[in-house]
């Protein structure tokens, strides 16, 4: 447990990439921003839910943003689960100094990550970081001015009709919403000893498969 906790850790600091920037601190309160029905992310069933109040006392840019940037980690977590329990692996070494392969890595979500070796894992934290910073693989810094999670290069695809902007916008943030339910449910199966997808056995009703 010890092991899978500072693993839980070391992907919560990767996660870091595609977290919100740092607000500077101020003496005065941040303009707050109201949210209202047809506004991108204000969706039914739901549509405005704050039962906490923390629109009226927070900066919710800053909560969108993270919201997005959460909701593509956990979408692209949620599809690495898909591809390492379908056993797709790349070619070639994971480590060569200590001859491990891509296709020798465990299937299970904590295991994967285990096998990751600590030069892995340095090289990982760079990448994120020069993401986060806006100098790594197609990203920009966040515009403090610009649209909340606009922070891919100009060669990325842009959409000129509002409607079709407005669909692929919503479309992402329910998704990311989905992906971090999902990637979350994933990690408590596997805390609680089953399969990450298939925690039941899958439709057929069998054992679950073992995790190693």
């Amino acid at each position: 447990m010890q092991s899978v906790a500072v693993v839980a850790l070391a992907l919560l600091e990767s996660v870091q990439a595609f977290q919100a920037p740092a607000m500077k601190a101020s003496g005065a309160v941040s303009h707050v921003q109201m949210f209202s029905e047809g506004d991108i992310g204000v969706l039914p069933p739901l549509g405005v839910f704050d039962p906490l109040g923390l629109i009226e006392t927070r900066d919710m840019r800053r909560y969108e943003i993270m919201e997005i940037k959460h909701g593509r980690a956990a979408m692209l977590g949620f599809l690495h689960v898909i591809a390492i329990e379908a056993g797709i692996r790349v070619p070639g070494y994971l480590s060569t100094s200590q001859n491990l392969k891509f296709e020798d890595v465990p299937a299970g979500c904590f295991a994967s990550l285990e096998a990751v070796p600590t030069a892995g894992w340095l090289q990982i934290m760079i990448l994120t970081c020069m993401q986060e910073a806006g100098t790594g693989f197609a990203s920009k810094p966040q515009d403090p001015d610009g649209e909340a999670g606009d922070i891919a290069l100009d060669s990325w695809v842009r959409y000129d009709d509002p409607e079709v902007k407005t669909f692929k916008l919503n479309a992402e943030r329910q998704n990311g919403r989905a992906a971090m339910m999902g990637i979350t449910g994933c990690l408590v199966h596997e805390l609680l000893g089953v399969d990450a997808l298939y925690p039941t056995g899958g439709l057929g009703g069998a054992a679950p498969p073992t995790i190693f």
